[in-house]
Formats: structure tokens, C-alpha cells, sequence
């Protein structure tokens, strides 16, 4: 009998359909040894040996693995192809005391009767330098975490924890939310003007210049735009723009130019771990740890290539599978006449896993659907989408620009209009984007159009926008922080800790999580340092890659962040900031204030301790329930009857809308916007009476 171990049960049932009776499989439940919880665990005076138990959790498993390895030939080490997979298999080689001999490695990307096959017929050792580069992860990180955390206890509040990755991109968040505090918004106004044919086909042409200089606005130009960049000048004020209006009374409009280009659209490499997570969360709404819990899901029932990756490679049998699918739906033009390859930037040969792509290219969305649920066939479904659409050929616009003069004014002002037509889909056939025909009428060089109307449009410069789950964890990547295992996992963390909170989908710091920022940046750069956490990083590469010795590592880390650590005991305590409200104590007659506790926000009284008074907080937005609180035709009830929209949360922290008068009304939603279109049902005759 031959022994299979792997992560869960599901991989096991699904590796159980391709293997014969000779094979037993089993589930070690995911990791089976860790540091202990109540002590630090590493021996910094014994070159920082882990101290590793087995975890009171997995005694009963290590038990029933221990049970089938007796009586099998051979034990096979199946778990998943990265430094954690690794480590998971060596962990549990020295659990069960396996003999060198009796070891057999494997690893696959995919989870496919020949993906399978193919990995028993080629088994490895355990990959020491994977295993070294977990052990350094681990042991830097519980160093960092255990001696900073009772250091936030007594400079912040108790109960804090700090992380070593987690606080870098908490710093990225806090810095992006004092830029937006800073930015000051400037006024400009843009000027169009409507045109048309003989009073025919009205289209919108915008300013583009004024005697030659560019108008500087916040929209870009990307066709014709390149020999139009030597000066700029911008309409600021009011005033400015009504004296360009009132010189258009008088404009004759006069095509100039027109400009047509072919331009070809390239289909972007299949999804690694980051460009999953990004598009799921602009496309479907999924944060980073839903989207990697799907995934996991449907890798594991062998239906997609192994989900934490940073390459964009795919196997030579998907490519051409790919090819063949494209070529018999669509037919010839839809597939280039030279397979595409892509190129990532990768660093280790030992991780350089394929990109996320579907095993059988036959399988689609629906099929998932109905298989696993709807959740798990719409991310299916992009990974499919993008994967086939790779080796597709490109699509074809042909793009417009149409510049207009004017004459007969005091000023020279040029004008312009773009549109665009598609060609040909290529790509866009099987992987549909934002992309519309805009088609503009025929016109001629020397033309006169006629004016239809002039207007202005105020604007103001917007502050850079608060970092969402997709441009947070693109971030993270382009900086080099964390990698592929990581992404969701610091997101989750710091916003299960309260450091960062969701506003709109946004995320936005707390006042814990800024004094917890603003603590670590003053005392430990080095810990709360990009470039240094990305360094870091390359470190455990070099590590798993065989260039580095992972004790000289944390070594060279730790003495001077101990030395930190003794300096630090003597700095100030950092005061939480809180949310000063009008409200009274009933207790002492002070102002009530808003703080946030281990559950949320909460009001309590602003003398705390002098004052223990507190209460729950319940933020509002302003508006009315549409529901129930806006009075209808035929409904009679008092003003103390109308529901107000106020913030709620799930159990599980998600923040969305709720009425007031729950449970007696049951209105909800997860964004303001759905509250503006939202239209209460009609009351019947009953309800009138």
C-alpha cells in the first residue's frame, strides 16, 4: 500500500479519482506543527532555533497518519508546490519518523489524472531551501510580533499586535489618507461646444487649445495629443470662461484636421495570484481572502492550476488547447498567426509555477455553477475567460480625431472630438470589456459646422483616491512587499485588528490604526520601511533559491532591532486621537466621545477613567429610510415612526446600510448609491383602509 498525504480532505477526494486501491490517501488538515502561543519559541542565544510543537489541534491526526504509515511501503508527500507546501511535507516527515528512503516528494500544478501520473513517475526529495526560506518567514515575523506587541500594550493600548508586513501596508494606507487630508482642491472649468451638420448630427467637440497652448485639464488625450505638449495654460476662474464663451458668439467652427489611426488591442497574460485578486475585486466585488478561499476551492477540485503564483507562464498542452478551443468556436482570424508567449518577472526556479488558468478548457462558468455555486463559476468564469483569451488574436479599432478652428474670433481656438469604431473583436469575442462603438459623421477637411450651443463645466481637482482591495494589493506587489500567499492574508489582518476600516468599499485607518502607524514610523524605520521589507523579501528568495543561509539572515536583522527595542522603553505613550461630539455625558455633564474598542466604535464619556459612562455608537448618514421613513399616500404614522439609514455590520465586520426601525423594517444595502434608486413597494388598499 502506498500512502498519500496532502493538505484536506477535499484534494484528497479529488487525487482519490485518478489513484487505484494500491493507494491511501490522507489529509494532514493543513499545517501540523507551529510556535507555541505562550512563549516566544525561538532561541535567539541558539542562532534563533524554532522551537516548533506539534499543535494541540493535530494530535489526532498525526495519529491516524502514524497508524497508515506502518503499514504502507511507501509515504508520498503531495502537498501544495510552494515554501508552505514544503515545509507541511517536511513537518510531517519528521512527525511520523519517515526513513529517508521511504520519502517520496511530488508535486503537480494541477490536479489531473495526468498531472498525477506524472508527478508519481518523477518524485524529488524534500527541497531543504523552500523549507529553510519558511522557517526564516516564520521566525522573523514571530520576533517581530512578539517583541512589538507588548511594546504597543504600553505606548498605545493594550491588546494591540503589530506585524511585520501588515505594518508597511497599514503605513501605505495611513500616508495615502494624510495626502487626501493635505490636498487642496483647485478650481477649473473645461469649455465645449456642439456642432453639427447642416443642423444634422450633433456631436460634442471640446476645447483642446488657445493660440496654440494646450489646455491643462485633468482628462488626457491619447491620439493626435503627442505634438500639442509644448505649452499648457488652464481656464481657473469663472470669469475666464465666460469671457471664451462670449468671444465663441461671434466663432465660425471650420474643420482643420482629421486624423484616423488603426489601433491593435492585446490580450492581456493569464492571472497570477496578484491580477486575480485585483480584477475580482473590481469586477465581482471580492476582497482579497474571498476570492483566494474560492480559488483554493476550485484548485483543489482540479479545476483550475494551482492559485498562488507569480508566473504567466502556461504549459505547452494548455497553450495549445487554448488555441484549438478559439480556432473551432471562432474560427481562423481569431487565432494569431504566432502562439503568444508572456514573461513575468520571476525570481525562483523552484516556484516558477505555471499562471491561474482552467485544466480543461471544455469546462465553463455554468458548468461550475451548478457543480460547486454561483460564487465559485464567476471567478471560474474571468479565470477562464482570460486564460483563452491569451492566445486569441488581437482586437482592431480605428480610431478618430477631429480638430475644428474657429475663425472670426479675438482668440484662435482649436477644438476636438474623438470616436472609434471596432473592427474586428479578436480577443474581445471571448473576453468582453468596456469597450463601445463611437461612431462620429462623415467629415471634410475645410468643413463649416454650425454651432448649436457653447457651455462651461465647473471641475475640481480630486484627491487621490483611498486604496481599494485591487489597487492596495497592486501596491503591494509593484513595491515588492509580501508575495503571492500573502496578499489577502496582511489585508485581512490589519482590518481584523481594526487598524483599517471599509468606507464604500475604501479602506480608511482608524484611530488606533493611525497612532499604531505613527508609533512604529517614529521608532522602528526600519521595521515600518518599504524598501527595507522589500528587501527582506528578496532575502527569503535568496534563501529558497539556495543563495543564503537563512540564521545569518535574521541574525543580521535582530541585533539591531533589539538594540531599538531597548532605546524605545523610554519613549513617550502615544495618545489615541478620538472623535469629539456634542453630545452630553448623562453621568458628569462632559462631552461624550467616539472611541474604538475591541468590538468597534463605541461612545463613552471624554474624562475616562474619571468617567466609566459608554454606550453604544450609532453612525448615521443623514438620510431617511426609503423604506419606511419617507410618509406616502394613504399612510398615516408619526414622525418617531420613520426609520433613519444608519451603518450596521455583519457578523463578520462587513459594514452595509440598515433601517433604524430593524426588525420592524427590514430595508438594507451595501452602498449609498442603491439608496437613491431604491423605490419602496406600493401600499395596498388594505394598508390604506
Amino acid at each position: 500500500m502506498n500512502l498519500v498525504i496532502v493538505e484536506s480532505p477535499t484534494k484528497a477526494r479529488t487525487i482519490g479519482k485518478f489513484l487505484g486501491k494500491d493507494y491511501e490517501i490522507k489529509a494532514s488538515m493543513g499545517h501540523v506543527i507551529d510556535l507555541p502561543k505562550s512563549k516566544l519559541g525561538v532561541a535567539v542565544e541558539d542562532n534563533f532555533a524554532p522551537d516548533f510543537e506539534l499543535m494541540p489541534d493535530k494530535k489526532k491526526v498525526i495519529a491516524q497518519l502514524k497508524s497508515a504509515a506502518k503499514s504502507s511501503s511507501n509515504i508520498i508527500l503531495a502537498t501544495d508546490p510552494d515554501r508552505e507546501g514544503e515545509a507541511i511535507a517536511f513537518h510531517v516527515a519528521q512527525l511520523l519518523k519517515i526513513p529517508h528512503n521511504k520519502i517520496q516528494r511530488i508535486v503537480f500544478h494541477e490536479i489531473t489524472e495526468d498531472a498525477i501520473q506524472d508527478a508519481l513517475k518523477n518524485p524529488r526529495p524534500i527541497d531543504q531551501h523552500l523549507v529553510d526560506a519558511q522557517t526564516a518567514r516564520r521566525v522573523l515575523d514571530r520576533l517581530v510580533g512578539y517583541k512589538l506587541s507588548p511594546l504597543l500594550w504600553k505606548k498605545v493600548r493594550r491588546g494591540l499586535s503589530a506585524g511585520r508586513v501588515q505594518s508597511v501596508a497599514l503605513r501605505l494606507i495611513v500616508e495615502r489618507e494624510r495626502e487626501i487630508e493635505k490636498f487642496q482642491k483647485s478650481p477649473y472649468y473645461t469649455i465645449y461646444a456642439l456642432l453639427s451638420q447642416n443642423n444634422k448630427n450633433s456631436v460634442q467637440f471640446d476645447l483642446l487649445e488657445i493660440n496654440g497652448k494646450k489646455i491643462e485639464t485633468q482628462n488626457t488625450h491619447t491620439l493626435y495629443d503627442a505634438d500639442y505638449r509644448v505649452t499648457k495654460t488652464s481656464i481657473d476662474t469663472e470669469e475666464a470662461a465666460l469671457t471664451i464663451l462670449n468671444d465663441l458668439k461671434t466663432a465660425i467652427f471650420v474643420v482643420s484636421d482629421i486624423v484616423q489611426k488603426e489601433m491593435r488591442r492585446s490580450p492581456l497574460p493569464p492571472y497570477t495570484t496578484s491580477t486575480l485578486q485585483q480584477d475580482a475585486a473590481r469586477r465581482l466585488g471580492m476582497n482579497g481572502k474571498r476570492t483566494m478561499s474560492l480559488a483554493q476551492k476550485l484548485y483543489e477540485e482540479g479545476y483550475i492550476t494551482y492559485h498562488r503564483t507569480d508566473s504567466v507562464a502556461m504549459a505547452q498542452s494548455a497553450v495549445t488547447s487554448f488555441i484549438n478551443y478559439a480556432q473551432k468556436e471562432f474560427g481562423d482570424r481569431y487565432v494569431p498567426e504566432k502562439q503568444r508567449v508572456y514573461s513575468g518577472k520571476q525570481k525562483l526556479a523552484q516556484e516558477a509555477h505555471e499562471a491561474i488558468r482552467p485544466t480543461k478548457v471544455g469546462v465553463t462558468g455554468s458548468v461550475i455553477s451548478q457543480d460547486l455555486g454561483g460564487l465559485y463559476g464567476k471567478l471560474y468564469d474571468l479565470i477562464w475567460r482570460r486564460a483563452v483569451a491569451s492566445q486569441m488574436s488581437d482586437a482592431i479599432t480605428q480610431s478618430t480625431a477631429v480638430l475644428v478652428d474657429t475663425k472670426g474670433t479675438k482668440e484662435m481656438y482649436r477644438f476636438k472630438t474623438n470616436g472609434s469604431v471596432l473592427l474586428f473583436e479578436g480577443f474581445l469575442k471571448v473576453n468582453p470589456q468596456a469597450l463601445q462603438d463611437n461612431k462620429l459623421p462623415q467629415y471634410k477637411s475645410g468643413e463649416e459646422l454650425q454651432k448649436e450651443s457653447a457651455e462651461k463645466v465647473f471641475h475640481e481637482t480630486p484627491p487621490p483616491p483611498r486604496y481599494n482591495d485591487a489597487s492596495i494589493i497592486k501596491t503591494l506587489e509593484e513595491k515588492g512587499i509580501g508575495r503571492p500567499s500573502t496578499y489577502a492574508t496582511i489585508i485581512s489582518t490589519i482590518e481584523a485588528r481594526r487598524y483599517i476600516e471599509r468606507e464604500e468599499g475604501r479602506f480608511r485607518p482608524t484611530s488606533i490604526g493611525i497612532a499604531v502607524n505613527d508609533f512604529l514610523v517614529l521608532n522602528f524605520p526600519d521595521i515600518d520601511d518599504i524598501p527595507f521589507t522589500a528587501e527582506m523579501e528578496d532575502d527569503l528568495d535568496n534563501i529558497a533559491n539556495g543563495k543564503k543561509e537563512w540564521q545569518p539572515m535574521i541574525k543580521a536583522f535582530y541585533k539591531p532591532f533589539e538594540k531599538q527595542l531597548e532605546t524605545v522603553e523610554d519613549a513617550k505613550r502615544v495618545k489615541i486621537q478620538v472623535e469629539e461630539t456634542d453630545e452630553k455625558c448623562p453621568k458628569c455633564g462632559h462631552n461624550l466621545v467616539v472611541r474604538v474598542g475591541k468590538f468597534g466604535k463605541f461612545l463613552s464619556c471624554s474624562t475616562f477613567p474619571e468617567c466609566d459612562f459608554r454606550k453604544n455608537f450609532v453612525e448615521e448618514t443623514g438620510l431617511m429610510c426609503p423604506k419606511c421613513g419617507p410618509p406616502r399616500v394613504g399612510e398615516a404614522f408619526g414622525e418617531s415612526r420613520r426609520g433613519k439609514v444608519i451603518v450596521k455590520k455583519t457578523r463578520k465586520g462587513r459594514k452595509f446600510f440598515g433601517c433604524s426601525n430593524y426588525p420592524n423594517c427590514d430595508f438594507a444595502a451595501w452602498k449609498l448609491e442603491d439608496i437613491k434608486g431604491y423605490k419602496p413597494p406600493a401600499i395596498t388598499q388594505e394598508a390604506k383602509s
